[in-house]
């Protein structure tokens, strides 16, 4: 198998390539951001034809270093670089671990050049969840998920025997603010929401993880991933993340899918599907596990979780504008600019002043809404 993977300088990136180089899956195409030193390592390492850098001058650096060495690895950069990267003739996969909703349009070409896609960036099936998935039915092609609770609800419909599933269980771990007062959030300092009790994870996913967004994103994933309603999708907060998500059948049978928290298995999973693999991944010990608990999510304290029902419900470009509202207001907060409390409030406003498309949905309709949205978000964002 031959891999590209975009976002190759991320958590997930750098863990796939730990799977990749533990399996010996040649490595064809990468794609980041301007982490240069550690893409250029990357690429000592795979080798691979391409690299894509988003930007221009660090594209420009990386290259002259590579002519230094005599590295071959062609450089590329921009929105043609990514695409590039996604659709390069030899990869098989693409692993899609950019964050946000600049993952759509790499996905989207993809697709079109007939690759599988294991996808980490879960903003593109937010987006524009029915372009995606009519794609890759149009392709016969897979979209093999990478987030450990989507990983987990495939690896659990495994054993369906072709039964309809009755609901859908997304475990969320409740993030690092579970059990702190409402009336403390406003003004929590960044340093505290990216400590995540269990897993660890970029800035953005993780402060996506402290509001609960994150939760409400993989509710429209899972919608459009397994074909489900929102009511047949329950949220479950589970403190431990050892279960990380259930089926239940029409005749109340439960399958769980557990495992300590370790991005590389689900990772492993998308790239070797149908197949299983040993792994290096620390075994679940339950005579050593903690009591797990259940409790359902405060959608009062957590209002995040609430907005993105909303958007679901509303339907077409809806999930995009609230997306992108979360995307800015996620940037500004980590940026200094916006206390955490007001996170919701921007998207909020956003999604209340938007005219959403909700017939004849295109991709450039979704991205010049999410990008309308955006500038809407970076205003509501600004000093009051």
């Amino acid at each position: 198998m031959k891999i590209s993977i975009l976002g190759s300088t991320g958590s997930i990136g750098q863990q796939a390539l730990d799977v990749a180089k533990r399996l010996g899956i040649e490595v064809v195409a990468l794609a980041c951001g301007t982490s240069i030193d550690i893409a250029e390592e990357q690429a000592k390492e795979f080798n691979p034809a391409l690299v894509s850098v988003s930007n221009p001058d660090k594209a420009l650096e990386l290259s002259r270093r590579f002519a230094s060495k005599g590295q071959k690895t062609e450089v590329m950069t921009g929105r043609d670089g990514l695409l590039q990267a996604a659709s390069i003739a030899q990869a098989d996969v693409a692993l899609n671990a950019i964050v946000g909703v600049k993952g759509l349009e790499p996905t989207m070409a993809a697709l079109s050049a007939g690759k599988n896609v294991a996808l980490a960036n879960k903003e593109t099936l937010v987006a524009a969840g029915a372009l995606v998935m009519a794609k890759a039915k149009e392709k016969g092609l897979a979209i093999l998920p990478v987030d450990s609770e989507h990983s987990a609800i495939f690896q659990c419909l495994q054993g369906a025997s072709g039964n309809r599933l009755k609901k859908i269980l997304l475990t969320a771990s409740g993030g690092p603010f579970r059990l702190t007062p409402k009336e403390e959030l406003y003004d929590m300092p960044l340093s505290r929401a990216l400590k995540h009790p269990n897993w660890s994870m970029g800035a953005k996913i993780t402060v996506d993880s402290a509001t609960m967004m994150n939760k409400g994103l993989e509710v429209i994933e899972a919608k459009w991933l397994f074909s489900v309603e929102r009511a047949d999708i329950e949220v479950i907060v589970h403190p431990q993340s050892v279960i990380h998500s259930m089926i239940e059948f029409e005749d109340g049978s439960v399958i769980a899918q557990l495992g300590l928290p370790d991005m590389r298995l689900p990772i492993q999973y998308a790239l070797t599907y149908p197949k299983r693999m040993p792994s290096p991944c620390q075994r679940l010990d339950f005579f050593k596990c903690k009591p797990l608990e259940f409790y359902p999510p405060d959608l009062d304290k957590f209002s995040c979780l609430k907005l993105a029902y909303a958007a679901l419900d509303a339907g077409g470009t809806a999930p995009a504008v609230m997306n992108a509202a979360n995307e800015e207001a996620v940037a500004a907060y980590i940026s200094g600019k916006i206390p955490f409390g007001r996170i919701p409030a921007i998207i909020k406003s956003v999604m209340e002043t938007y005219n959403y498309t909700v017939e004849g949905l295109s991709l450039e309709g979704v991205l010049a809404a999410s990008e309308e949205a955006r500038r809407a978000a970076r205003l509501a964002c600004a000093p009051q």
